[in-house]
């Protein structure tokens, strides 16, 4: 299983085990006001597919217990970050930064040139966090989450780091 150490933390491949954890947190985290459609079937078929990278950071003083998580889909060149999370109690400790590290180096070996992903167009926390970690904002998709919010799309060429 492949993973990285960070302080305090680990980023390992999640498991079967791991699909509720996952679940709750985007269903706290991410789609609160949309309804729940991230439920852990849908994360379990995720984890089952082929394209698909599942990831979960696990604090070490919570017992292995997950604190975030990040769902990447991989295309030919373009991977799309389906998912990404953390739990509020552990942001600003490296747990965001060591994800999107462990996402953007394997995507690079599988050959993929460019990481894409959509945000809440209300959740400023997260488009900070997008651009602090190298993503630009290249255009909104109105009503996206479920007719309720727009989009704003980001997009990091990872080409420009080698």
């Amino acid at each position: 299983m492949q993973f990285i150490k960070a302080e305090h933390q680990l980023i390992e491949l999640a498991t079967s085990a791991d699909a509720s954890a996952i679940a709750n947190l985007s269903r706290n985290v991410i789609e609160q006001g949309l309804g729940w459609s991230w439920t852990a079937p849908r994360v379990l078929k995720a984890l089952r597919d082929d394209a698909t990278n599942v990831i979960v950071a696990r604090k070490h003083d919570l017992a292995g217990e997950v604190a975030g998580f990040a769902i990447l889909k991989y295309g030919d060149d373009t991977a799309h970050i389906v998912l990404f999370a953390v739990d509020a109690a552990y942001r600003r400790c490296g747990i965001g930064s060591a994800s999107m590290s462990w996402l953007e180096s394997t995507a690079r070996t599988a050959g993929i040139n460019t990481i894409v992903l959509e945000a809440r167009s209300g959740h400023y926390e997260a488009r900070a966090f997008y651009k602090q970690n190298g993503f630009n904002e290249i255009g909104v998709r109105v009503s996206y989450y479920r007719g309720v919010e727009d989009a704003v799309r980001f997009e990091k060429s990872l080409l420009a780091e080698l």
